[in-house]
C-alpha cells in the first residue's frame, strides 16, 4: 500500500486537490497521511463545512485520507465529531489514527479494507 505524507497545510478543498495530485502523480500513492497539525481548527468543527469539503475531494479523486494524531479533545468536545470519527474508521476512504504505531499497524496490515 503506497502512502504519501503531506507536508503542507490543507486549509480547504483547493489545497486538498493539490495534495491529492502530488500524492497520485508524483508518488503513485493510494492514501495520503495528514498530521493533525496540517489541518485548520475549523476541520474539527463539523458545522464549518471545512472537513466535508476536504474529505469530499479525497473521495471524489478516489484517494484515501488518514488523519494522523490525537483528536480526543475534539471528540470530547463534540458528540457529532466523535460519531463521525467512529463511522469514518469503519469506512473505506477516511481513517483517524492516534499515532505512528497505529498507522504502522494499519499500513502493515490492511489499511484499505477497513481494518
Amino acid at each position: 500500500m503506497q502512502t504519501y505524507r503531506a507536508t503542507t497545510t490543507i486549509l480547504n478543498d483547493r489545497d486538498a486537490v493539490d495534495v491529492i495530485a502530488e500524492a497520485h502523480y508524483t508518488h503513485q500513492a493510494e492514501w495520503v497521511v495528514v498530521p493533525v497539525e496540517l489541518l485548520p481548527a475549523e476541520f474539527f468543527r463539523l458545522g464549518s463545512g471545512v472537513a466535508g469539503g476536504i474529505v469530499q475531494k479525497f473521495v471524489t479523486y478516489q484517494m484515501g485520507l488518514v488523519v494522523l494524531g490525537d483528536v480526543s479533545a475534539h471528540e470530547a468536545a463534540s458528540t457529532s465529531f466523535r460519531d463521525w470519527v467512529r463511522e469514518a474508521n469503519r469506512g473505506r476512504h477516511l481513517r483517524f489514527v492516534p499515532d505512528e504505531h497505529a498507522l504502522d499497524c494499519w499500513h502493515g496490515g490492511d489499511l484499505a479494507a477497513g481494518a
